[in-house]
């Protein structure tokens, strides 16, 4: 407002302002504040004729000049009967500064008084509707749209699509949009994104063949949708498709198609195009760099997910998310945890997500210290009461080896749902505690929550590897009759490994025989593996080679079969079996042993010397041997199934990882405290009697978590009662 201005406003009372000088003041007024002084003078001076024009301009004004337009409605609800034009005009300022509350707002009450709305008002108020996930009011809208005959409206049939896809309910979305007599390219992207949103891929695809046949042609933005999708749902073929449909129509390829089609290659898997067209990027956003790490990451190329990641300019908390879940999802749990602790000293505040992958990432580490601190800091900051993190702190503290600090985040949940109740079950099953989880699965049918496939799956474990062979049975027969689960495989497997565990082998083949699918791996390896623990080799051998005919990679396969033949001494069969692992460059999977002291996790690979005390660990180790001897332990060597002679035998099983953890963990624990070992690999079974006999002659109880279970050595017995 000019100086000239304000002391005309601010003159004596003999020369009031008039409706022209108002009008100058308004368009020439550059503050909140001064607008509120004009405001002042058209209340004195009762400039209200035409009916509120002067007070609508001033709104309109405010909405200009005032950053959080709370001045603007709050003399717009003042106003008795806005005029449609200028009330329109407020409602699309509104929505355009991205205030959709406030747009409703205002639409409120104009219903509310009685003012008039016409077509042009419903586009403004829908996409607030969107914005804000509004349901109730946008069917409100709709009804309201109908009445006035105002559905049919091309505009406000856009929006309504655009409503009802955002706020969830796309069924009635694709019911709008096929009554529409006019689709513009951007109804059809409002449609294509709707489906993408909710995941149904196919209906994208469809929808987008469909468009292309009525002659609409496809823009930038309804592109990048369908490679989004294709990415999503991993359709290379289709994606591939529509990069050459790019190349064709010579569409113009900036940034955000770029990033669209890096991003569909690297999470279809197609790494060596994603790093080709990666690298033709001018610059690289935060988007497409964040999606190469996740892309390298679902592969296991972590090293190239971190060179991009350190190559980044800025990193956001998704790209920090991002590259912690990769190294949590791999074997890499360690380095998950300190590229954590690293995003904590640059007071960078986690998600939820980011939470979640570091629970994970402390689960698969077995590191007790850091699974109590990483509690502590999930309360702390607030994310304690989120059912999913409490689902993930239970299988963190059951995987950890602290059963009673599972069950203490169970029982002090709030709300539990399926996952809740699966995860405790779970938590029972590998630990031993069939009774518990048994008796949380008949907790959970009293308070009504129905299980699902993943819970029987938990239950059948339970039974398994407790020796509950009738109890298996009828809970099979529950699922399928009672709760009307069709069995997939991961149950079979189970029922196999039941029967399998038990020397029930013929029983388990009958499974087999009788399932309705074509057993897979895991069904297989589950008979294999029995086969090998009751020196079944000729069903051994049959079972490794049908493992081997859907899966001629696997190692573990090839090492049973040179087992079995091993044990039968039949060497050269041994050594043709690992001539062809050789050749087909299989290697088999190293046993290593991770053992958490003084809030630092310690790994050992059999026969390690790495370690910067394996002098003392060693020394350490002859002394537990010697010991042990005292009380009856002798080397049991029918694990080492080469060619060696038997003291060598001795000296190869003496220099298990587990056995080099338990010598750390003897010369550094306290008194009196648990020794907790993870093992990559199932625990042999002169390292089961080694660890029971250590357990008994120094007064520890040793805990050690091995591929399958745990295992809770206790005054020279194990909670598996040799059972495993």
């Amino acid at each position: 407002m000019s100086s000239l201005t304000r002391s005309t406003l601010a003159a004596a009372p003999a020369l009031p302002p008039t409706t022209t000088t108002v009008v100058t003041a308004l368009s020439s007024a550059t503050t909140t504040s001064h607008l509120k002084q004009v405001h002042a003078q058209i209340l004195r001076a009762n400039l209200c004729w035409p009916p509120n024009s002067l007070l609508l301009k001033l709104v309109l004004a405010s909405c200009v000049h005032s950053p959080s337009l709370d001045y603007a409605l709050s003399v717009f609800t003042r106003i008795p009967d806005p005029e449609p034009r200028l009330s329109n005009k407020l409602l699309r300022e509104v929505s355009r500064r991205g205030h959709p509350e406030k747009t409703l707002r205002v639409y409120a009450k104009m219903r509310r008084e009685g003012s008039a709305v016409d077509r042009f008002s419903f586009p403004a108020v829908l996409k607030a509707a969107s914005k804000a996930e509004a349901l109730e009011e946008g069917k409100e809208i709709h009804g309201l749209a109908s009445k006035m005959g105002f559905d049919s409206d091309p505009f406000v049939q856009t929006g309504l699509v655009r409503m009802y896809a955002a706020c969830g309910r796309i069924v009635d979305a694709r019911l709008v949009f096929d009554k529409m007599s006019q689709r513009d390219v951007v109804a059809w992207s409002i449609m294509i994104d709707g489906y993408s949103q909710s995941g149904l891929f196919d209906n994208v695809f469809n929808l987008y063949e469909e468009m292309r046949n009525s002659g609409v042609e496809a823009d930038e933005m309804i592109v990048s949708t369908i490679l989004s999708a294709c990415g999503r749902a991993g359709n290379l073929i289709y994606g591939k498709a529509i990069h050459d449909f790019i190349v064709e129509n010579n569409l113009d390829v900036d940034s955000r198609l770029q990033s669209a089609l890096v991003a569909m290659y690297a999470s279809c898997g197609s790494m060596d195009v994603a790093q080709e067209l990666f690298n033709k990027m001018p610059s690289k956003n935060l988007v497409v760099s964040t999606a190469m790490i996740s892309g390298y990451s679902k592969l296991g190329q972590l090293k190239h997910a971190r060179l991009i990641f350190d190559q980044m300019v800025e990193k956001d908390l998704v790209s920090w998310s991002a590259m912690i879940a990769g190294y949590a999802e791999s074997d890499w749990p360690q380095e998950a945890l300190r590229l954590f602790n690293e995003m904590q000293t640059l007071k960078m505040r986690p998600d939820q997500i980011t939470m979640l992958s570091v629970i994970s990432a402390c689960a698969h580490l077995g590191a007790l210290d850091k699974a109590k601190w990483i509690h502590i800091y999930a309360d702390r900051n607030g994310f304690g009461g989120a059912l999913p993190v409490g689902n993930a702190l239970i299988d963190m503290y059951a995987k950890c080896g602290s059963l009673e600090r599972a069950r203490e985040v169970f029982e002090k949940m709030r709300r539990k749902n399926v996952i809740s109740w699966t995860s405790m079950i779970n938590a029972c099953a590998m630990h031993g505690d069939a009774v518990n989880a048994l008796g949380l699965f008949n907790r959970m049918k009293d308070e009504n929550v129905e299980p699902n496939g993943v819970t029987f799956v938990g239950v059948l474990y339970a039974c398994s590897h407790a020796g509950l062979v009738d109890e298996g049975r009828k809970f099979f027969a529950s699922m399928i009759n009672e709760y009307n689960i069709s069995p997939k495989h991961v149950h079979y497997g189970c029922m196999v490994d039941l029967f399998g565990r038990a020397n029930l082998l013929r029983e388990a083949l009958e499974v087999i025989e009788a399932m309705p699918v074509a057993p897979n791996v895991v069904v297989w390896g589950s008979l294999m593996a029995a086969c090998r623990v009751y020196g079944e080799s000729e069903l051994g051998e049959f079972a490794a080679k049908r493992l081997l005919e859907l899966e001629p990679d696997h190692d573990g396969a090839h090492v049973v079969l040179s087992n079995i033949y091993a044990k039968e001494r039949r060497w050269e069969d041994v050594r043709n079996v690992r001539k062809l692992m050789k050749d087909s460059s299989i290697i088999k999977e190293r046993g290593f042993s991770r053992i958490e002291l003084n809030n630092e996790v310690h790994e050992f690979l059999m026969g390690d010397r790495d370690h910067k005390q394996a002098d003392r660990i060693y020394e350490n180790l002859d002394k537990v041997v010697s010991d042990l001897r005292l009380v009856g332990y002798a080397p049991n060597t029918s694990s080492v199934l080469v060619d060696l002679e038997e003291e060598e035998k001795k000296e190869v099983v003496l220099w298990h990882s587990e056995k080099l953890a338990l010598s750390y963990g003897l010369i550094s624990e306290r008194k009196d405290s648990c020794i907790r070992i993870v093992k990559n690999l199932r625990i042999c079974e002169d390292c089961h009697t080694f660890m029971k006999l250590s357990s008994k002659v120094y007064g520890k109880e040793i805990v050690v978590r091995d591929r399958t279970r745990f295992h809770h050595f206790k005054d020279g017995i194990c909670s598996c009662n040799d059972y495993w």
